[in-house]
């Protein structure tokens, strides 16, 4: 039986029918309807399965599939999608830096250990902004705490601060005799008042403040750098678990400060293990891989030697994680039979029948991308909402300009860019970026500059600065 909160996650599908799915994912991406389709049933079917009865469940693993296109046509960004809209836990791996075990390269288990990390930083965010609210009034009481602190106590009755047996007592206007040490907690109560006032209005951020910070063990510090070996991480936080916690006193802006405060607060308010069990649990039913480079580790026949001797060893290592397996983390064991393989590959020099035929039948769905065309690359700077032209648009309205792009400009951008994919090696969609870029390498340079004058970008524009470099062979393959 589900968790409430992967009850919840579950629940967000009920209302994406696949044709949802496939208008959201319009919203970003462009054409590609068959691949979208593919993927937006493999997603409804999550919720679905849940639906399902308890003995036949567990019986219904996912279909895996298989995204066949070149470099650039929405592959990578159709799986990213699909992950943010249901709120799966998503990793992107590449198949080519796996190896068989024995060869230099990373243990295939590893995307699974990924995974679960993705998992627990997601679960973890999801109770942060649960408490967010409270974390943030603690923080402020705090920070209170730290620029008035509080008064010193009271003596005990009958001792004064300097050894003697007297007393000090205030006489008031209307006659009342008031203890000094009442009037002082007085005067601090509506100092603090005042303070609390100007912190929320962001009148203290730059006053210094000193707060207590842990301080890691330099030895685990070497330990978890990058590069070391893998696994070498998960030692070093097991070993800094055990030795004791160091703290250290550093003085910084009330800005920091609130930083600092806010992670302690959460702590101290987020219980990890509950987040932990709801994290393996969401990637038990919930997991998506995205496999990249897939194509890479599928040999053609007669491949002997080199760097070729591992591909086959490779797939062997991947076959038992995408069939379902445990495999052992260092928050407990997880099992692979309900995550979600999305694989992706070019295939230009091999195809999806020269992987081993066990590992086929892992992904029994296959959907090729098509090549994006100019009339597609038109659609790409217009129809997206975060679409290369507004994003543009926005660099240079951060100087206070403007920036528009006719139609006729944006066809001669497409225009150029399809005919340079053409002439060259076809990186799709990833085109436009070296386009644009050198399109627009001198209004950015210029720009602080040239004042807050408006450019506009026409198809004569893109001509007399484009034109050149694309009808030269040389300039092309190294700026385009």
């Amino acid at each position: 039986m589900a968790s409430p909160r992967t009850e919840q996650a579950l629940a967000r599908l009920a209302d994406l029918s696949p044709r949802k799915i496939v208008a959201e994912l319009d919203r970003h991406i462009v054409g590609q309807a068959e691949a979208k389709k593919s993927v937006a049933i493999a997603l409804r079917n999550r919720w679905r399965r849940q639906r399902a009865p308890d003995g036949l469940r567990e019986e219904m693993t996912p279909n895996n599939i298989i995204l066949i296109g070149p470099t650039g046509v929405g592959k990578t960004e159709i799986a990213r999608r699909l992950a943010k809209l249901s709120g799966a836990p998503f990793i992107k791996v590449e198949a080519s830096k796996f190896t068989e075990v024995g060869y230099v390269g990373r243990d295939v288990e590893g995307m699974v250990r990924d995974l679960v990390e993705s998992a627990i930083d997601m679960m973890r965010t999801e109770r942060e902004t649960e408490v967010e609210d409270l974390a943030n009034d603690r923080v402020d009481e705090r920070l209170l705490d730290l620029l008035l602190p509080a008064p010193a106590p009271e003596p005990a009755a009958g001792v004064s601060p300097g050894g003697d047996a007297q007393r000090v007592f205030v006489a008031s206007a209307e006659g009342n005799v008031t203890q000094e040490q009442e009037l002082a907690r007085e005067r601090h109560k509506r100092t603090r008042e005042k303070l609390k006032q100007l912190l929320r209005d962001g009148q203290l951020e730059q006053r210094e403040v000193e707060v207590e910070v842990q301080q890691p063990a330099p030895m685990m510090d070497a330990m978890g750098q990058q590069g070391a070996p893998e696994g070498m991480n998960n030692f070093a936080e097991m070993l800094s678990e055990l030795l004791p916690k160091k703290t250290k006193k550093r003085t910084v802006p009330v800005s920091e400060a609130r930083r600092i405060l806010l992670d302690q607060e959460f702590d101290k308010l987020i219980n990890l293990d509950d987040v932990v069990a709801d994290a393996l649990e969401r990637v038990e039913s919930m997991g998506i891989i995205f496999l990249d480079e897939i194509d890479k580790i599928a040999g053609g026949k007669g491949d002997f030697g080199g760097p070729d001797v591992s591909r086959e060893g490779v797939q062997r290592d991947l076959l038992p994680i995408v069939e379902g397996s445990n495999v052992q983390t260092k928050y407990g064991m997880v099992k692979t039979d309900h995550v979600l393989f999305i694989a992706a590959g070019a295939f230009h020099v091999s195809k999806p029948s020269d992987l081993i035929p066990e590992l086929q039948g892992r992904f029994p769905i296959r959907v090729e991308l098509k090549p994006l065309t100019e009339g597609d690359f038109v659609r790409i700077m217009t129809e997206p909402e975060h679409a290369l032209t507004k994003q543009y648009a926005a660099l240079v309205a951060a100087e206070g300009a403007t920036l528009t792009f006719t139609p006729d400009g944006i066809e001669e951008i497409a225009r150029i860019a399809a005919r340079v994919n053409s002439r060259m090696e076809n990186i799709g969609a990833r085109r436009l970026h070296t386009v644009m870029t050198t399109l627009l390498e001198e209004v950015l340079y210029e720009l602080p500059e040239r004042g807050t004058a408006a450019e506009v970008v026409d198809a004569k524009v893109v001509r007399a600065r484009l034109s050149a470099i694309a009808e030269d062979e040389d300039l092309r393959k190294y700026i385009l």
